[in-house]
């Protein structure tokens, strides 16, 4: 997603002018009210989001056309606030609402629910094309973003608030997934035809998942080095460079015992000093090794320069 805040608009359908939201000007008021003591002084005047506890802004405010300055443009300046469009006759709205309020919740501060009444307030659905509700979409930095309309899944949903988040600079968490967690508990179990299955049914969902790349990198490692004597393969590995088979397994052995650049180091040896067939299946086999640590890890982005330059 975009940042609203280096953006001109990335509302999709077209831009809003949300000035154009702000309350009319009234006239200057006469007599003792001009000087504060009347209801229709500065105390009376529209404030920004009542704060909860330290100062934080409340998790769900109602959002009104007379208080959609302070209470939603001032605050997205420094919180996100993500406008809930709903109507007491409709009953999606019914279902996505409480969502979003107990995410609010969750939030603790980090973002603030507006509830807008499109019967209450006709001027500002109009002025936000409401086309139908329940409709969800975002303020960041005084710019809209662009939301959804109808009733999503709670993980669907989460999912947007947090790429609202994102765009106004908050540091979110990455969610639990317990797809990942049941695989994950199947895999330290043991029951690795269990932990490949939910592996390959989360790539199936989700291709660019590295974290199930992983876990099935994983599966496969401890399948290999079942059974094994790890001293002899060492022994054997060190006693012929040449045997690529024992240098492989001794690979699998030494990432198992927390030598990972070891482990690269050995395999990128053994493509020098290989060629055709072997050396194509032991960069293979050093690519399902990096696969195990993630993208991520500096020692595999390290053994990647090194692989490349043997093979070229």
């Amino acid at each position: 997603m975009s940042d609203p805040r280096t953006t001109p608009s990335i509302f999709t359908r077209g831009a809003v002018d949300l000035g154009a939201l702000r309350p009319a000007s009234k006239p200057a008021p006469s007599g003792p009210a001009a000087s504060g003591a009347g209801p229709a002084g500065p105390a009376a005047a529209a404030s920004p989001a009542s704060a909860g506890p330290g100062g934080v802004p409340a998790a769900v405010i109602d959002v009104t056309e007379a208080n959609f300055q302070t209470t939603v443009l001032q605050l997205s300046m420094s919180t996100p606030v993500i406008l809930d469009f709903w109507a007491e006759w409709c009953e999606p709205c019914k279902q996505l609402s409480p969502v979003l309020e107990k995410l609010a919740a969750e939030g603790g501060g980090s973002w603030v629910l507006g509830k807008v009444d499109v019967d209450a307030n006709p001027r500002l659905a109009q002025a936000l094309r409401v086309q139908g509700i329940p409709m969800v979409v975002a303020v960041v930095g005084g710019q809209l973003v662009e939301g959804f309309t109808g009733v999503l899944p709670e993980v669907e949903v989460r999912r947007y608030v947090d790429a609202v988040l994102k765009a106004g600079g908050v540091q979110v968490a990455a969610p639990e997934d317990p797809r990942m967690d049941a695989a994950d508990d199947a895999l330290m179990s043991g029951d690795l035809d269990a932990a490949e299955a939910a592996y390959k049914k989360i790539l199936a969902e989700s291709p660019q998942d590295h974290a199930a790349e992983s876990g099935l990198a994983q599966v496969e490692l401890y399948r290999r080095v079942t059974g094994v004597d790890a001293g002899a393969v060492l022994a054997r590995a060190a006693a012929d460079p040449d045997d690529l088979e024992a240098q492989r397994l001794a690979a699998d052995i030494e990432v198992l015992s927390g030598q990972a650049p070891e482990a690269y180091e050995r395999l990128v040896a053994a493509v020098k000093r290989s060629a055709g067939d072997d050396r194509d299946a032991v960069r293979k086999h050093l690519l399902s090794l990096f696969a195990v640590a993630g993208p991520d890890d500096p020692a595999v982005a390290s053994a990647r320069r090194a692989l490349a330059r043997a093979l070229f």
